[in-house]
């Protein structure tokens, strides 16, 4: 299948290497290692998530890991991401030592989580672990358009997939259209604004309408656009709710007001400012 097609059944991207990535995923940033994510994790595979995103960073990988090997989901049928620290120094030793703390021989992607030291210096050693089979595919996170120029123009293999916060209210229009142009799937993280969005009056009014949740309204904006979208939540009501999202579509009228929402001004950039 073409890279940017979704599959038959509504419910995965084909990347640019030819592997398919689920459309909806939960994130588990900000949760703690423990209990808490363990249980998000194994709730999320029972109620048929079947992607999961972690980063070496939020010193998660085992709950995730445990949380897998409880449900009981085949790890074929899961794909798992995590991110490289940019503050170490080796991606491919670091990827080995997430595989340990996960638990399996693999994982689906690889992300560098943000540019910290400039945008080039880690991919070789991406490249690394993609050839040291630790992964399926690689790609980035918060990169500009600029940055992921850098990256293809120095890369042997260039990055599927450009993670970023990405709302209505952070239309990154220019960074969205440079990652389509690039062959890169622009994956939409915070999509709720960790629950500041929920409240915006133009959204509760398309979901009041649509007999939807606010949440539901703003995951199926990045799903209208065939963005692969990792809403987080810890609550197993919340994370049923969040995948009750494949039965509705939004009109091209709801599209444009949500749109009109954004407060980035279209920009090409991945984030407002640094935080490292």
């Amino acid at each position: 299948m073409p890279a940017g097609a979704v599959t038959a059944d509504g419910r995965a991207r084909v990347l640019a290497d030819q592997n398919e990535m689920p459309l909806l995923g939960l994130g588990v940033w900000q949760v703690p290692n423990g209990p808490e994510c363990v249980n998000a994790v194994r709730w999320a595979l029972e109620l048929g998530y079947r992607h999961l995103d972690t980063a070496q960073a939020y010193g998660n990988e085992e709950s995730v890991g445990e949380g897998i090997r409880q449900s009981g989901v085949p790890r074929e049928d899961i794909f798992i991401t995590t991110k490289f620290y940019p503050a170490r120094q080796d991606p491919e030793a670091e990827a080995e030592r997430s595989l340990r703390r996960l638990g399996v021989d693999q994982v689906d992607l690889y992300i560098i989580h943000w540019p910290q030291g400039g945008p080039t210096w880690a991919w070789p050693g991406m490249e690394r672990a993609l050839a040291a089979g630790y992964t399926r595919s690689i790609g980035v996170s918060n990169f500009s358009a600029g940055e992921l120029d850098e990256v293809m123009g120095i890369a042997e293999v260039q990055p599927v997939v450009n993670q970023a916060q990405f709302s209505p209210f952070e239309f990154r229009r220019k960074l969205l259209e440079a990652c389509e142009e690039k062959g890169i799937a622009l994956e939409a993280y915070s999509p709720l604004g960790t629950g500041r969005h929920l409240g915006d009056p133009t959204v509760a009014e398309i979901a009041e309408r649509l007999d939807r949740t606010p949440a539901q309204v703003l995951i199926r904006w990045s799903l209208e656009r065939d963005l692969p979208v990792i809403p987080k939540s810890t609550h197993r009501e919340r994370l049923e709710e969040n995948a009750q999202v494949f039965d509705f579509s939004l009109s091209d009228e709801d599209m444009a007001a949500l749109d009109a929402l954004d407060e980035t001004g279209g920009t090409d950039r991945a984030l407002e400012r640094r935080w490292w």
